[in-house]
């Protein structure tokens, strides 16, 4: 690798604001990345799930990864460098993606979850067209997306990525990969089972949450893995999961609400279905003021 990685920590993921004509509001973006860098984390993730990442153009998700690393105030950043179709466009992703700036690319695993050799061949191969530390996603968006322990330890044994955004949601699975992690990084997405996998060992977080309250994210992983706290951390785990079950309905649509009522004027609009009535909007409303009201703090000023 050409570049020193640390792998652990908070991975926050980033939105993409659209004007109303779903066009990408860069101004906004660029606010958007500054105040998530001042959240506590240790990473940014631009161009992923949450980012609409499958909706965007090449062109506009390196733009967007281009600004997420000049407004990261210094923090790393990392973006999804496959989301082409064809391999030969995934070469190509992968080469412009490592010239934006970020500091490590990420691969999905493009559906082939049910073929561990083929799975292991792909990433192993795509990952020698870059410099840059690699690690993985499995990525809902393109089923079957979820790896075996077996497959994972060997492209950590062999070199190919330095962690992975696990998405199983089940802690025995996620124990399995962290059995085999190495000096890698198993980073869970699962908000009920952060806890437990903090507990089991895994060193980071990459979560839906993190858009909208990556404070909390930061708060938590330092009282585990600094402070030592177990009983602070695990309040915090409790506000996270109040925060997921806030934003579940109608996400990313309503992580982009949350933010423009932390003050980034963020439109809600997304470019798939998400839709935000009135009601729902209103229970956000309620949400955040119960927040504020009650020393509930989900987001860094």
């Amino acid at each position: 690798m050409s570049k020193q990685f640390d792998n652990r920590g908070v991975y926050s993921l980033l939105l993409t604001p659209f004007h109303q004509d779903r066009t990408i509001d860069y101004t906004v973006y660029e606010q958007y990345v500054e105040w998530q860098a001042r959240q506590g984390v240790q990473h940014l993730f631009a161009c992923c799930g949450s980012s609409e990442m499958k909706e965007l153009t090449l062109a506009e998700r390196l733009k967007l990864a281009t600004l997420a690393v000049a407004h990261a105030g210094g923090v790393p950043v990392m973006a999804t460098a496959n989301v082409e179709p064809s391999w030969f466009g995934q070469v190509e992703e992968v080469k412009a993606m490592e010239q934006t700036g970020v500091d490590a690319l990420v691969f999905i695993t493009k559906g082939f979850g049910n073929d561990s050799e083929r799975l292991y061949t792909y990433i192993a191969e795509l990952s020698s067209h870059t410099t840059l530390p690699v690690l993985l996603y499995e990525f809902p968006g393109d089923r079957p997306h979820l790896m075996d322990a077996a497959c994972y330890g060997r492209l950590v044994k062999d070199g190919c990525v330095v962690g992975i955004k696990d998405t199983t949601s089940t802690i025995e699975l996620i124990r399995e990969k962290i059995a085999v992690q190495g000096d890698s990084a198993v980073l869970q997405a699962n908000i009920p089972y952060l806890m437990e996998a903090y507990e089991s060992g895994a060193r980071g977080v990459v979560a839906t949450p993190t858009t909208c309250g990556a404070y909390l994210f930061g708060k938590m992983y330092d009282e585990f893995f600094v402070q030592h706290d177990r009983e602070a951390a695990n309040r915090t785990h409790q506000q996270i999961c109040l925060l997921d079950n806030a934003i579940d309905s109608g996400f990313c649509a309503s992580a982009k609400y949350l933010v423009s009522l932390a003050g980034i004027p963020m439109n809600w609009y997304t470019r798939g279905a998400h839709q935000l009535n009135s009601q729902r909007l209103k229970a956000l409303r309620v949400f955040h003021e119960w927040a504020g009201a009650n020393g509930f703090k989900y987001y860094n000023d």
